[in-house]
């Protein structure tokens, strides 16, 4: 599994730079490029739903197991990736369209 960062703080599941999901899709099927990547994971994080992480029985963790849709990203292979190191992007994002995989690097450059 690759080590996840993600400054996306504006979803549900970040815990300080940390994704609390074990698993997360990144789609991006016709992807040429790292901004027509997002990730399909995110919800937004809205008035409420905000979970103390300490109190939670689940941990989060740098790791995760990623399935990708990004199938001209060099790190895919057959629909997972597959790279050391991935950084999810999109700042105050409020749809999963504002953020993309920053890792995707094109195998067709």
């Amino acid at each position: 599994m690759p080590e996840l960062s993600c400054t996306v703080q504006t979803c549900v599941h970040n815990y300080q730079y940390l994704c609390e999901l074990d698993k997360i899709q990144v789609g991006g099927n016709s992807a040429k490029n790292a901004q027509e990547t997002c990730c399909d994971s995110f919800e937004e994080r809205r008035e409420g739903s905000y979970s103390n992480k300490t109190d939670s029985m689940k941990s989060v963790s740098d790791c995760s197991d990623v399935d990708c849709q990004a199938k001209d990203c060099r790190y895919n292979e057959e629909c997972k990736c597959h790279a050391g190191k991935i950084s999810v992007e999109g700042g105050d994002a409020c749809h999963s369209s504002g953020t993309e995989c920053a890792t995707f690097d094109s195998c067709c450059n």
